[in-house]
């Protein structure tokens, strides 16, 4: 099982880079932010963008990986993003992971584009075979109901031989989307009032998942669950923590991705229990 924190971009660089560096120093794989224009759970606070964020990340650790959780088709054009997607690639020697997901109406909205979820689903199934092929591919041609490109290219391409495409997914579709294409699914689980019903809707979609990847003829792929989208901060305890991480890894879960802990909500919690837990980790370990 492999670890990994959210780092919000709500407050100043000058703040938050010594807990990108000591998310590493604790011992984790990998550390992310979310990629929005303003994010639904803070929408009255500042808010700075990821790829910048990741960059300047990619500057003050040296192991982890980084990654956003996730980006989506409201702001970014597979070409352009593609193009970030490489950059990063090479300003992290390697270590960037592309989380990716069909993204939800606020950011759509701010941009004029009040798409219902329907257009978005079937926006984000043009992204991601697009932003695969320029990953994979130059010279990219593509004319499709939501993307364009004429000779797109994609030199000098990723450092290594593919960037970890993650795929966000909950959904029928989504499911057979991150199966067909993702080197990683990622999901946020989605209903329950409490951890039980939690877990027994993320269990159900895992059934899902393994069938879609059946469907795909293909074998496994990396799992990413995000604790948070519980009922419960996975983070309240190092033993709530351990209970969730474990039920998550029984369901073939190979990262699990909780939230630095905040003076106030949303992740409220005391950053003692993150080094607590990072302690127990080095110490299974």
């Amino acid at each position: 099982m492999r670890h990994g924190v959210v780092l919000l971009t709500d407050e100043p660089w000058r703040q938050t880079a010594p807990r990108w560096r000591a998310v590493e120093e604790m011992g984790f794989d990998h550390a992310w932010t979310y990629d929005h224009l303003v994010w639904g759970g803070l929408p009255d606070s500042p808010w700075r963008s990821a790829m910048p964020t990741l960059a300047a990340a990619a500057g003050v650790t040296g192991r982890i990986g980084l990654g956003t959780f996730v980006s989506s088709p409201n702001q970014n054009h597979p070409y352009t993003y593609a193009r970030d997607v490489i950059t990063l690639d090479d300003l992290t020697d390697g270590r960037f992971l592309c989380g990716v997901g069909t993204g939800g109406d606020l950011d759509a909205r701010l941009l004029g584009s009040d798409l219902a979820l329907r257009q978005r689903v079937d926006r984000f199934h043009e992204f991601v075979p697009l932003l695969d092929r320029l990953l994979r591919e130059d010279h990219v041609d593509h004319d499709g109901d939501w993307f364009t490109t004429r000779d797109a290219r994609t030199l000098p391409g990723p450092v290594r031989h593919r960037v970890p495409l993650l795929v966000a997914a909950n959904g029928p579709r989504g499911l057979r989307l991150a199966a067909g294409h993702g080197d990683g699914w990622v999901t946020y689980g989605g209903k329950g009032d409490t951890l039980d019903a939690w877990f027994a809707h993320v269990a159900g979609l895992v059934e899902r998942f393994d069938e879609a990847l059946d469907e795909a003829g293909r074998g496994p792929v990396a799992r990413y669950l995000s604790l948070d989208s519980s009922p419960r901060f996975s983070l309240g305890s190092a033993g709530l923590y351990a209970e969730m991480t474990g039920r998550a890894a029984a369901l073939g879960f190979t990262d699990v991705v909780s939230h630095w802990p905040r003076d106030e909500g949303p992740y409220a919690g005391d950053p003692a229990v993150l080094e607590e837990v990072a302690g127990s980790l080095r110490s299974a370990g």
